[in-house]
This record gives C-alpha cells, sequence and structure tokens, in this order.
C-alpha cells in the first residue's frame, strides 16, 4: 500500500529525554555534555542525516537546554531566515542551524560571518556552533569556505530507526498526549504510513486533535475517519 506523507510541523516539546536514542546514543550523550554547560568548547558540532531523523529535534533540544541556562541563541534555518534580518548578536552563546543544504546565497554569507564571529572571541567569549544537514559535509553543495567550517568539528551521521525504535517513538509521545494506542493501530501505522519520527508525531498529535473533538478513543476506525476528513 502507498505510503502516506503528512505535514511535519511539530507541537510537541522536543527534549534530548523523548529523542529515541536507537543507534545515536554517542550523539545524544555530546550534546548532554555540551549543551548542559555553559563552559562549553567552542568547537563545532554538526550532525546529518536523512529526513526525519531527528535533526531538527536535536537541535530543538539543545535549545530548551539553553533555555534553562538563560543562555541566548541563534537560530538559522531557510523560512526563519526570511523573517528576520541576518544580523549577528554579540550576545547569543550559541548558533543553531538548521538544514544548511537549503541555504540561499545570502543565507550562506550570514552563516559563513556567524561562524567567523562565533570564533573571534568578544569579553573573552567563544560560542557554539551547531548545525544540521541531510548529507556530509563534504558532499554539502555549499560556498567552500562554509562547508569546510560545517566539517572541521565533530561530526555526526544519525542513523535512521529500527521498527522497535519507531514503535518507542509512537509509544512515547501517546504517552505524553494521553492517547492510549492499541497494539493493532500501532500495527496499522507503521504499515501504511511514513516511519519518519517527525511523520509519525505528526499523525498523533492530529489522532489526539480528532479523537478530542470525536469524543472517541483512538482506533484504526477513527484513524480512518479523520484521513477521510483531511
Amino acid at each position: 500500500m502507498k505510503q502516506i506523507a503528512l505535514p511535519i510541523t511539530v507541537d510537541v516539546e522536543q527534549t534530548l529525554q523523548n529523542y529515541v536514542v536507537g543507534s545515536n546514543q554517542a550523539v545524544v550523550d555530546h550534546f548532554k555534555l555540551f549543551a548542559s554547560h555553559p563552559n562549553r568548547s567552542p568547537v563545532p558540532t554538526y550532525i546529518w542525516g536523512g529526513s526525519g531523523s531527528g535533526k531538527t529535534h536535536l537541535l530543538r533540544a539543545v535549545v530548551h537546554e539553553l533555555n534553562t541556562l538563560k543562555q541566548p541563541f541563534g537560530w538559522l534555518d531557510s523560512t526563519h531566515a526570511k523573517h528576520k534580518p541576518q544580523v549577528f548578536d554579540a550576545a547569543w552563546d550559541v548558533i543553531l542551524m538548521d538544514d544548511v543544504e537549503q541555504f540561499s546565497p545570502s543565507e550562506q554569507q550570514f552563516a559563513f560571518n556567524c561562524f567567523v564571529n562565533a570564533l573571534t572571541p568578544t569579553a573573552g567569549l567563544q560560542r557554539w556552533v551547531v548545525a544540521s544537514g541531510s548529507l556530509p559535509p563534504q558532499d554539502l553543495k555549499l560556498r567552500e569556505d562554509l562547508r569546510t567550517r560545517l566539517g572541521w568539528g565533530h561530526v555526526f551521521h544519525l542513523q535512521t530507526l529500527s521498527e522497535q525504535g519507531c514503535r518507542e517513538v509512537l509509544k512515547r509521545h501517546s504517552t505524553e498526549l494521553g492517547i492510549s494506542l492499541p497494539v493493532e493501530l500501532e500495527d496499522y501505522i507503521l504499515s501504511r504510513f511514513s516511519r519518519d519520527l517527525s511523520t509519525l508525531i505528526r499523525l498523533l498529535k492530529e489522532l489526539d486533535a480528532f479523537a478530542l473533538q470525536s469524543k472517541r478513543p483512538a482506533t484504526i476506525p477513527l484513524l480512518k475517519a479523520m484521513l477521510d476528513e483531511s
């Protein structure tokens, strides 16, 4: 049966604690060490992997840790940048860049400037740059000076989740949403929908809202009814 692609806007809070690790323990340990300590090393971090591998989740999880520490940060992605002036803020302790392969030439210029400023101490402060992309640094179609800076620090390849990992995503997020998810509904979702993390979480959010509206428990017939109305 043809897999169904859903929108990927995700409202569930994304943290290091609710990231399903799978084979990515090393990168999670790295972020736990770097994100939770205010006096971290300024060596940049780049993570890469396919759609739905959890790249944005991990960057937003870093934001969660920074907010806890009350540390200011800059966020750059191709959508966000179109709505804000591209000006480096010397108050930033960390700069996060999501989906760098989508950056326009002007966004690449700003990202490069961020790297230069990040490694130029201001009042003794050097800043951590965290970036994500869909390809390893050497394969990115970006300007050379930006591409090389993305690749000279810590680089991690995110591995896709196994079926058991996908089930853990469904269980963990359904619990957070207060949904009782029968095993047969898990089986149905995993056999008919894309298994990337964003799709699974978004599906649960939509099912939760539809179940509340319908005042019915989450079941296969309810999911089918939701899809028929979409």
